[in-house]
């Protein structure tokens, strides 16, 4: 018994391009899928770490204002105490 083979016509021919071709759009489909997918977790990943980089950066700017006015506090501590012990004049 022979095999059997496949007969080359032009319509084999033609479904073999469009079978082929559907092919190629899936799987370019699927890659771009991919990509799609991926860069849309670099997005978030690039918005967290800017959100978290926000967070350290107030923090930071919350420790200077309190360390500015403990600063103050201690300065407007020392004018008081200066303008307690100073005599008073008589005009």
């Amino acid at each position: 018994m022979g095999s059997k083979r496949r007969g080359n016509t032009f319509t084999r021919f033609l479904e073999d391009i469009v079978d082929d071709t559907k092919d190629f759009v899936d799987d370019l489909i699927d890659r771009a899928k991919d990509v799609e997918e991926d860069a849309r977790e670099a997005v978030v990943d690039l918005v967290d770490d800017d959100d978290d980089n926000d967070d350290d950066r107030d923090a930071g700017e919350a420790a200077a204002l309190r360390k500015q006015l403990d600063e103050l506090r201690a300065k407007i501590d020392q004018l008081t105490a200066m303008q307690k012990s100073a005599p008073e004049s008589t005009p």
